[in-house]
């Protein structure tokens, strides 16, 4: 079996293995920050969350490790020595920093050097702190960001709860200050998804598409949860948008394919597919796209 690249996830054969999958692989399809459903951050791998009575969010002594050296829960990428040394860095100048302005410079800095290595919920947790300090709607979106990638490469149903809830937590503060930001709604609407309250991410999603039906983001994750549920017409009609939207979404082109071979369209998939070919040199997509075009035979 190829793996596939990032933004790509491959179709599952039975209907539950569909059904526990396809809410966290929608997010981390079409749910990094800034990507409107068309590609993802290259990430995956963060690191392993401690549950705390602070809603999840890491402290000095919460028993979360934030050295340099931490280790990983089968992280993608691993910090070199150089790497390692420079978190050391940056950590011992964010604690040392003389007042707040240069702690939250030293936290983005320290941050954006954690997401580097792939330890997203590091990089949430120093991101709220600036948010902590100056509560403005990007702030807060820049931690709830850090989070929800944590939360959609998420390894575990511990840790999709545990940083799912979070990701909730700061989207919400987002929109109190920025009702209007469709970006944060659609990924608070997928972070429901994986709560106790599924509706409410649907409902979030339907909102978002009201205002911007031509979103990408929310196309293509309300079409991937009716994959879930197992409605591929609907699915269909989703991606169809999507792709009439922005025909070069090789996500939105490949699940397409998915979708129509799914309710016997067995053409309409290979040009589906065919196309999403098309629009990526990855091999490992051009592999997949070949092998599902295989079993239309």
């Amino acid at each position: 079996m190829y793996v596939l690249p990032k933004g790509i996830m491959k179709p599952k054969e039975s209907r539950s293995e569909l059904s526990s999958d396809a809410a966290k692989t929608a997010n981390r399809d079409g749910g990094g920050p800034n990507t409107n459903g068309s590609k993802t951050e290259a990430s995956s791998g963060p690191v392993p969350a401690t549950a705390t009575d602070n809603g999840g969010a890491h402290s000095d002594g919460d028993g979360h490790d934030h050295s340099a050296s931490a280790p990983a829960a089968a992280p993608h990428t691993t910090a070199s020595p150089a790497q390692r040394a420079e978190l050391a860095r940056l950590l011992a100048e964010y604690k040392a920093a003389p007042n707040a302005a240069a702690q939250s410079a030293a936290a983005i800095t320290l941050a954006r050097r954690y997401e580097s290595v792939e330890r997203f919920d590091s990089a949430g947790y120093y991101l709220e702190q600036v948010a902590l300090a100056s509560p403005s709607a990007q702030n807060w979106q820049r931690a709830a960001d850090a989070y929800f990638q944590a939360f959609s490469f998420a390894a575990s149903d511990e840790r999709v709860k545990l940083l799912g809830g979070k990701s909730r937590e700061l989207y919400a503060k987002v929109l109190q200050k920025e009702p209007g930001n469709l970006d944060a709604k659609t990924n608070l609407g997928m972070a429901y998804m994986a709560s106790d309250n599924p509706v409410q991410g649907v409902t979030l999603l339907r909102e978002v598409l009201a205002t911007d039906p031509r979103n990408e983001k929310a196309l293509y994750n309300m079409g991937i949860l009716a994959v879930q549920s197992n409605q591929y017409e609907k699915a269909v009609k989703r991606f169809q948008d999507l792709v009439k939207v922005n025909p070069k979404n090789v996500n939105g082109q490949f699940y397409l394919g998915v979708t129509l071979a799914r309710t016997g369209d067995k053409e309409g998939a290979k040009a589906a597919f065919l196309t999403a070919k098309s629009l990526s040199a990855d091999p490992a997509l051009a592999a997949s796209v070949d092998e599902e075009i295989a079993k239309l035979k």
